[in-house]
């Protein structure tokens, strides 16, 4: 078990958002995240990787147990260390290029030298098919090549855990499948990833297992194969035939 979080909680002002929510990760599981907007997925995800801070529960990673509500600066680094997060807006540095996008977190955070971090870099950016563009900046870039290029600076701190939000909702659909292919490899790989997405081929065909939200809860979880083909809530039945199952 890599990652396991129990009754979290998190409001903004008297709107509760997330309402006691458990997850499991084990090593190697792709866990997509589904449901409705407003559901509570990203703010889940942020809370996880503590770009929001959550007002309770626990979080387990590794054998660890953290007090999500009370977790140190110092824990917060160490933990951020250990995963990776790929945002849904790319999130790159416009005056950086593809190389240096990757490498900044290499060498400004983690204090690796400059020939080590563009090695590291280099090789990330050949796995997601951009080594022929490590010079372009962003503006040079598609957006399925920017998010590749996101996924190869999280891929390139060697994360035992990526965090993906709404990857591909940002892009046009043509653009879509570069980006699911090359999460696909990563899935192949092994890659521990936890994925909020509105792709149901890709929740369905890719993940291990999959998580239904809604209102701030978990309606249902379990292997994907059994959630699309037997769900057993109707609210994820009529989630399914919403979005076209």
């Amino acid at each position: 078990m890599v990652l396991e979080v129990n009754d979290v909680r998190k409001s903004f002002g008297q709107t509760q958002v997330l309402k006691g929510v458990d997850l499991r990760v084990d090593k190697g599981d792709v866990v997509a995240i589904l449901g409705p907007s407003g559901s509570g997925k990203t703010t889940l995800l942020r809370c996880l990787n503590f770009l929001e801070r959550a007002d309770g529960g626990t979080l387990r990673f590794d054998g660890e147990e953290f007090q999500l509500g009370h977790v140190s600066k110092k824990d917060i680094a160490r933990l951020r260390k250990r995963t990776a997060f790929v945002f849904q807006s790319y999130n790159l540095f416009l005056n950086k290029t593809a190389l240096e996008n990757v490498t900044e977190g290499l060498t400004v955070a983690r204090k690796m030298p400059k020939a080590e971090a563009e090695g590291l870099g280099r090789r990330a950016l050949e796995k997601v098919g951009m080594a022929g563009r490590m010079d372009h900046y962003p503006s040079q870039l598609s957006g399925g090549q920017q998010q590749r290029v996101a996924i190869a600076r999280a891929m390139a701190v060697e994360p035992e855990i990526i965090y993906f939000d709404e990857p591909t909702s940002a892009l046009d659909p043509e653009l879509t499948g570069e980006v699911l292919a090359v999460m696909r490899q990563l899935a192949d790989e092994g890659m521990t990833m936890l994925v909020v997405t509105h792709e149901l081929g890709f929740a369905r065909t890719v993940s291990s297992q999959t998580v239904l939200m809604e209102g701030g809860v978990v309606v249902e979880s379990g292997p994907s194969r059994r959630v699309f083909e037997h769900p057993e809530e109707e609210r994820t039945r009529a989630f399914l035939r919403m979005d076209g199952k």
